[in-house]
């Protein structure tokens, strides 16, 4: 599995967004140059964001992006599976149900179900809250 740059620059919005939080709403611009990310491509993240309720947007004047919910309340896992789909580490653990022919003979399942696991509960167990007061969150996952 390999995070992208949608995915990695999501949460550094989510975080800006908390971090920056005044009421008020806060221009893309003003985003891209504190992130250092091209306003452009943070226009196809917030259009992401936005249709999945994430974030309240608001056109002209004035206008901008705000949290549409507190930074507790947003997951790592949830922005990531958004931006980037799966987390699985293998085709075969994505979704409900397993579709391989081979899975009840499959000796490595397991294993494969166990990563995938891993995966979403160390990145469902951060909150962009947590990120903005970089707590201790790496401190609950030592395997």
């Amino acid at each position: 599995m390999k995070i992208s740059t949608k995915g990695r620059y999501a949460i550094r919005l989510m975080i800006d967004l908390a971090e920056h939080n005044n009421g008020e709403y806060i221009t893309l611009m003003d985003i891209a140059e504190r992130q250092e990310i091209s306003e452009k491509y943070l226009e196809s993240i917030v259009s992401i964001l936005s249709k999945n309720g994430l974030l309240n947007s608001l056109r002209g004047k004035g206008g901008g992006y705000k949290l549409a919910k507190a930074p507790e309340l947003y997951t790592v896992g949830s922005i990531l599976r958004l931006t980037e789909g799966s987390l699985a580490p293998v085709v075969c653990v994505e979704g409900e149900n397993n579709s391989c022919n081979r899975a009840s003979q499959c000796q490595t399942l397991e294993m494969w179900e166990g990563l995938n696991k891993l995966i979403n509960d160390y990145f469902d167990g951060i909150t962009i809250a947590d990120l903005v007061q970089k707590s201790g969150y790496a401190d609950n996952y030592i395997i």
